[in-house]
């Protein structure tokens, strides 16, 4: 395939995807398909390549059940979905520069040797303290570590739409009774992480409207 080609392919991903708010019940997506999903959001870049993220896949019918009346966003996605994935981040106690969880990061994933593993640990301490100013405030490194949840949300659903796969990423839920379901069910794994955002994947039951964007020029501005 031409890079022209391949280009006009991914462009139509993008017309063709939209947030389904409702999808055909009797039609799931296969265990393959899905497979490729999640490993296009495992493989998404983050910062320093920490992975502040766990994919949750709710295919049980009672949580989900228990989840709706606290989902406005979801009504009709929690019942009718295909898979439905709650996307975690990290809490501050793992996203500091010397929990566990970096030193395992740093240590066992990314296997950095000495002097490398000396340097990533002084520039994350200052990313931290100086640059983005986030140590002290638990708030703004969980909302820091859903930014890069998002990265992989984005990509999840881009992949999706890529093979034909309709998704609805979701905010609308109350994030504190969302916890409180999740915490029960040990999904957040005793306080390491809490609820980013939620993700529907499935197929459309209806065409949606055309999609509309501003104009180009109202949204890059070139600097020369």
């Amino acid at each position: 395939m031409s890079k022209e080609a391949k280009k006009q392919e991914i462009l139509e991903a993008y017309q063709f995807r939209h947030a389904a708010k409702e999808f055909d019940p009797e039609k799931k997506i296969s265990d393959e398909d899905f497979e490729f999903i999640l490993e296009t959001g495992r493989l998404s870049p983050s910062s320093f390549g920490f992975e502040p993220w766990r994919f949750v896949v709710i295919q049980n019918p009672e949580l989900r059940e228990q989840l709706k009346p606290v989902s406005w966003g979801a009504q009709k996605q929690l019942p009718t979905a295909s898979h439905y994935v709650v996307m975690l981040a990290r809490t501050a106690e793992d996203m500091v520069y010397n929990s566990d969880y970096i030193e395992h990061m740093k240590k066992d994933i990314k296997q950095l040797p000495e002097e490398a593993y000396k340097a990533t640990s002084s520039f994350y301490k200052t990313f931290l303290e100086s640059d983005f100013k986030l140590l002290g405030n638990d708030r703004a490194m969980f909302d820091w570590a859903s930014k890069q949840v998002y990265i992989a949300l984005g990509n999840m659903m881009t992949a999706a739409a890529q093979i034909g796969i309709d998704s609805c990423p979701i905010e609308g839920f109350d994030q504190e009774k969302v916890h409180d379901i999740l915490e029960q069910a040990g999904v957040l794994e005793g306080g390491n992480f809490e609820v980013a955002v939620m993700a529907a994947f499935g197929y459309r039951v209806r065409d949606p409207r055309p999609k509309v964007r501003q104009d180009m020029n109202d949204v890059v501005k070139w600097i020369k």
